[in-house]
């Protein structure tokens, strides 16, 4: 199954040179192993918005075990992040649905593309990606920003 690109806005100009997501992927520790090539792909395969492959960027391990979250207490989930370039994302959710998993039901996908205001969350069910973060209100909604925002 393809996810669709409609829910994704295309880059007013396909010639920018900066289109940032963020990127975190929340697993099963041993899942650990797909999630390093998720990041190779994206480091060296994934396409573009604007063209095909070519790598738009990776992940990094952010609970690892020399790693300290706030809280003085070692976190008991495994997560990934990156900040993709111009990453094509329904190919980057595609990605990641088809991967098969040691445990799907614990893959979450959170994604905050470029001038969005919050991560839009992603879980795989019945080996589909679907999205669990609200659809309404969206930042281009009246109201959603104070009046007084930047």
């Amino acid at each position: 199954m393809t996810i669709s690109a409609a829910r994704f806005e295309s880059v007013p100009d396909n010639r920018l040179v900066s289109w940032v997501t963020n990127l975190m992927v929340s697993v099963d520790v041993m899942d650990g192993p797909n999630v390093e090539a998720l990041s190779e792909w994206l480091r060296t395969e994934a396409p573009l918005r604007d063209r095909p492959g070519g790598g738009c960027g990776f992940l990094s391990e952010t609970t690892g075990q020399d790693l300290q979250w706030g809280g003085g207490k070692s976190p008991e989930c495994t997560v990934w992040a990156g900040a993709l370039n111009n990453a094509d994302l329904p190919a980057v959710l595609d990605r990641v649905q088809c991967i098969a998993w040691r445990c799907p039901s614990a893959v979450q996908v959170f994604l905050m593309d470029q001038q969005e205001a919050y991560f839009r969350v992603w879980m795989l069910r019945d080996g589909t990606l679907q999205q669990y973060a609200p659809t309404v209100p969206d930042e281009k909604d009246e109201g959603f920003f104070p009046d007084d925002y930047g």
